[in-house]
């Protein structure tokens, strides 16, 4: 299957757009000039082909008619995201507790081939910051 748009969009629910915004432009990530920055959402991009609409709770009710998932109790989903370096997944996971996330999890060092490390955002949403170094994990593989 081919997608059609230059890019992936996933939507979240926040309890603020506002300070939501704030947290992942805080990150580092940029705001996509090609929405509308308004008080009910916010387009973060957070790659070259992937953003994350980031809508108020009370306007992404009107987008469904299922029940959202309370993040203080349920996991829905896990954002996983690859960096360039070990140094960037603290850096990114180190920053998002400085602007008030939470850890989720110690660090998992698996040798030269892979490090993950995670954070729960303002809203519990969770994300994994990975990086992997396909060169080890191939030699590791070939062992």
């Amino acid at each position: 299957m081919a997608l059609t748009s230059a890019f992936t969009s996933i939507n979240l629910p926040v309890k603020n757009a506002e300070q939501s915004k704030a947290f992942f432009t805080g990150l580092g990530f940029e705001l996509n000039p090609q929405f509308p920055d308004n008080e009910n959402s916010a387009a973060v991009m957070i790659g070259d082909n992937l953003q994350v609409m980031l809508i108020e709770q009370t306007f992404f009710n009107t987008l469904t008619e299922k029940e959202t998932v309370d993040t203080l109790k349920y996991a829905q989903m896990t954002l996983a995201l690859a960096v360039e370096s070990r140094e960037k997944v603290d850096e990114i996971v180190n920053t998002a507790v400085s602007l008030g996330g939470k850890l989720h999890a110690e660090p998992e060092d698996h040798g030269p081939s892979m490090y993950h490390w995670g954070f729960v955002d303002l809203d519990g949403h969770l994300w994994a910051i990975n990086y992997m170094n396909m060169d080890a994990a191939q030699k590791q593989g070939g062992d």
